[in-house]
Formats: C-alpha cells, structure tokens, sequence
C-alpha cells in the first residue's frame, strides 16, 4: 500500500515557476514509477509526466516539454514537479500516481489527492 500526498501548488502569474512534491509513504518507494497528471475544469484529466522507478528515465506529454521537469528523491520518497514558464492552460489540480516497476505504465494503482495550481494572465 501506498499513501501519496502532492503539495506546492499556488496562484502564480503567467511566466513564473512552480515545483510540486509528491510525498510518499509505504514500503518500496524505489520500486515505484511515479507519473504526475492534471485535470482542468470540464476536461477529463491528462498526462503531463513520468519518472522511471530507477529515476533515470522521463517521460512527458508534448504540450509541457521543455518547461517541466520530474525528479525524484528516493530516500527522501518524494517525487517533484518543476513547471517553468507556467501558462494559463496549465491551470489544473495535479495528481501524483504510483505504479509498481512498469514502463511506461497504462496504469497506476495509487493517486494522490491532487494539488491545484492555478495561473493568472
């Protein structure tokens, strides 16, 4: 069993950065790929990103290439979000996931609560 508790969101301007936490609780952290997703209001939620068990591979959705990134810290089980250049569509709660060694999962088999993160024009 996994726990998954995702901070850091906020109100920021167009253009600012922002980096979200996912804190992880539970045995085996390291045996887990960690994927962030997001769901705008009256859109069905989305894939923004992914990072390998290992933490050396990434994995992200075309629409934030470049801008975001995942890293993870394995003693410390937590997974990051770093979103830079943040823009409007970028509004969203984000959600942390956890799926056991697979990659690229279809599948996550626990979620977060979600954060919401909200940029201004």
């Amino acid at each position: 069993q996994v726990q998954l508790v995702e901070s850091g969101g906020g109100l920021v301007q167009a253009g600012a950065s922002l980096r979200l936490s996912c804190a992880a609780s539970g045995r085996s952290f390291s045996s887990y790929t960690m994927g962030w997703f997001r769901q705008a209001p009256g859109k069905e939620r989305e894939f923004v990103g992914v990072i390998k068990w290992s933490g050396d591979s990434t994995y992200y959705a075309d629409s934030v290439k470049g801008r975001f990134s995942i890293s993870r810290d394995n003693a410390k089980n937590t997974v990051y979000l770093q979103m830079n250049n943040l823009k409007p569509e970028d509004t969203a709660v984000y959600y942390c996931a956890a799926a056991q060694r697979s990659w690229i999962p279809r599948t996550y088999a626990y979620w977060g609560q979600g954060t919401q993160v909200t940029v201004s024009s």
